[in-house]
């Protein structure tokens, strides 16, 4: 089964995903991809140097990411020739990694995918997991782990779709609201209704 791993910001996707590994069940983190995508020597690293030019690499060849935010701050247009050249490059080397794992005996697979719901990416998986977390607590979690103001905080989170919105895509909610240990019993509940032991 493929599982797909969801949530908002601050609702604790990672804690989850943490879990997951801790059972033996491989996870593909799409932020980790992103970030392999663009290393050096990468295909998807030479198309935004053709797209945005030599100004958004480091003396040493790895990519700027503060001159490349500086070059679509703003810009509509400019975003989406990123996201035209970083979306197909993560899903392929997500793709990848999964049928790596499944060569390997893995059944069992989580791809972590932050913007599963707003990319609409559920073609991707057999089921979804959303770590949900209440707008309140969210808010508190994101300006204590980040150390930054309500409005920034309160904007970061609008930038996503909202978390009673997203629940409505799952297969699976875990409820994150209150203590770890009331989220693990949920998780290993999960585990449990859907064979995944």
């Amino acid at each position: 089964m493929i599982i797909g791993l969801t949530g908002g910001i601050a609702s604790g996707k990672s804690l989850v995903a943490d879990w997951f590994k801790q059972e033996d069940i491989p996870v593909v983190d799409a932020d980790e991809v992103a970030r392999q995508v663009v290393a050096p020597g990468a295909n998807a690293l030479q198309e935004i140097v053709n797209t945005f030019s030599e100004e958004v690499l480091l003396e040493d060849g790895s990519l700027d990411r503060k001159a490349l935010g500086r070059k679509i701050f703003g810009d509509e247009q400019r975003r989406q020739q990123l996201n035209d050249i970083m979306h197909p490059a993560i899903r392929t080397e997500m793709t990848r990694q999964q049928e790596n794992w499944q060569a390997e005996g893995y059944e069992n697979i989580v791809l972590d995918l932050p913007l599963l719901i707003e990319n609409e990416l559920f073609y991707m998986v057999d089921r979804v997991v959303v770590v949900y977390v209440d707008p309140h607590t969210q808010l508190e979690r994101l300006q204590a782990r980040d150390n930054e103001g309500a409005e920034d905080a309160k904007q970061r989170i609008a930038s996503q779709k909202r978390m009673d919105e997203k629940r409505s895509y799952a297969d699976a909610v875990l409820n994150n609201t209150g203590t770890v240990e009331e989220t693990k019993t949920a998780f290993q509940n999960l585990l449990d209704q859907w064979n995944l032991r």
